[in-house]
């Protein structure tokens, strides 16, 4: 994420800007692009709406790119520790790009679509960073552009659809989408779009997001928005959505001075790609990454439940009883639905069982917080 906002008027718009105005949202300055903190109703009403019913988020600022050729999914692999030639048609997975370091230079989504849509949305589809898109473009570009295309979507908006109601919703406008499930994606035609719809989110919730023309996304975010259970939801929502989901953001859970050890994604690195695998390595930092795997690294992500009232905000120092120095917080809020402190923080290895008290230095004084496994909301993906 860059560090200094850029002024108001270098702000890039997405196609629902307009729209986001006409529903009273306030702007702000993210990744480049003014976009919706929260409309009216406020972040904790945006919150429960997703969590009850569904919310429809403007997700237009990431960044959309098809992967084109045979050798694509190979080529991918290059990059990062994760399955991509194994990954079947119509399936998604999570990633991550990786430095010489191990560290990790962006997350992203992958999908394999379909066979029958593979000639509009290419062998991969692609979803990265709004903060990250330029670098991880030029990343690929400068890797593996010569051994498949790598096709921008400027032309795309991208609409999340979350919630335990998001599935009547949109089935209102295409019955098909039932038949997806979580991690999964295919061509639909929803109000006179075709559009690219995977069955995932940033929540923790049941939901969708849809790939869809710019030109169209205004008509189909009305269609959406038209529903009885739909309301729009900003940033602000999607930010204590996602903390209540153990859910990092890039640029504050993760960086280039994080590894996936450390962060706690080793599920998203299959057994194929790792030591002893049928195609281990191979990517930047597999040996860093192969060692913490089977050493252990000496800090960690975890979960933190706040014992006292006062949420515990990002650059929290942690420290234990005696008060040695134990880490960070990097993100922290009042969770809405946990209705406690929740934060994530890298800990010391030594102090990263569950269950384990620390302390927060806020304004002065130290907070109890106790290490807690994650999400903190359970996850109500719809597995089929």
């Amino acid at each position: 994420m860059s560090s200094a906002a850029p002024a108001p008027t270098d702000l890039r718009h997405t196609p629902l800007h307009a729209l986001h105005l006409e529903l009273g949202a306030r702007m702000v300055p993210f990744a480049g692009y003014a976009m919706p903190v929260q409309y009216p109703s406020g972040l904790m009403a945006e919150h429960r709406q997703c969590r009850e019913a569904a919310a429809l988020f403007d997700v237009s600022h990431m960044g959309q790119l098809r992967l084109v050729g045979p050798d694509a999914a190979a080529a991918l692999e290059t990059l990062v520790p994760v399955d991509v030639i194994g990954l079947p048609a119509g399936k998604q997975r999570y990633a991550f790009f990786t430095n010489e370091h191990g560290g990790l230079l962006d997350d992203l989504m992958i999908t394999r679509p379909p066979e029958a849509d593979a000639s509009d949305f290419g062998d991969l589809f692609v979803v990265v960073n709004a903060g990250c898109k330029d670098a991880d473009i030029a990343h690929l570009r400068q890797h593996i552009g010569a051994r498949c295309e790598i096709r921008t979507l400027p032309d795309r908006a991208l609409l999340a659809l979350q919630g335990p109601q998001a599935a009547q919703a949109l089935a209102r406008l295409n019955p098909g989408v039932n038949a997806l499930t979580f991690m999964t994606g295919g061509a639909f035609e929803l109000a006179g779009s075709r559009c690219f719809v995977t069955r995932s989110g940033y929540t923790g919730e049941d939901g969708f997001e849809i790939s869809v023309p710019a030109d169209q996304a205004v008509a189909l975010a009305r269609a959406l928005l038209a529903q009885p259970e739909v309301k729009p939801a900003g940033l602000g929502a999607r930010d204590t959505l996602r903390l209540e989901g153990g859910m990092c953001l890039y640029g504050h859970d993760i960086d280039t001075g994080t590894t996936p050890v450390e962060a706690g994604l080793t599920w998203a690195i299959q057994k194929v790609r790792r030591a002893g695998g049928d195609r281990a390595g191979g990517y930047p930092g597999a040996a860093v990454i192969d060692r913490q795997l089977a050493e252990g690294p000496s800090r960690k992500r975890v979960g933190l439940l706040g014992l006292a009232r006062a949420p515990v905000r990002e650059g929290t120092a942690i420290v234990a009883a005696d008060g040695t120095p134990l880490g960070t917080v990097t993100s922290g809020t009042l969770g809405p639905t946990v209705g406690q402190p929740v934060a994530m923080a890298y800990l010391a290895a030594t102090h990263v069982a569950a269950g384990t008290e620390v302390f927060a230095e806020v304004r002065g004084k130290r907070l109890p917080m106790r290490v807690a496994p994650m999400p903190f909301a359970p996850h109500r993906y719809h597995r089929g």
